[in-house]
């Protein structure tokens, strides 16, 4: 009977290793694919992190772009009043210039 006690009590050890052994397996199969996930994971938001980047760049790009055409828009449209205000300028200065040297030689006779 004794014998019989320890080859039931060896025979269950036996068992709860075999129980221990799978629980484990099982712990490392869940750990492994909860880390290949989560790289998974990772890899998924740095690519989309990237591409937002790369969209932002390229909003950013072309906004500059847009602003850049309008400054120079503006500076055409100054640069062409400034050049009509000019001509106009022009001939009252070539009057005054006249008037001045005539008074001059004028003055010196």
């Amino acid at each position: 009977m004794k014998t019989e006690v320890l080859m039931a009590i060896r025979k269950a050890e036996e068992e709860y290793q075999k129980e221990i052994d799978g629980a484990k397996a099982e712990k490392d199969r869940r750990i492994a694919a909860a880390t290949l996930e989560a790289d998974s994971l990772v890899m998924k938001a740095r690519s989309g992190a990237e591409e937002t980047k790369k969209k932002r760049f390229d909003e950013v790009r072309k906004e500059a772009a847009r602003r850049r055409e309008e400054i120079l828009r503006e500076g055409e449209g100054k640069a062409a009043l400034l050049r009509d205000q000019s001509g106009k300028n022009l001939d009252g200065a070539v009057r005054l210039l006249m008037k001045r040297f005539e008074a001059e030689v004028y003055a010196q006779d």
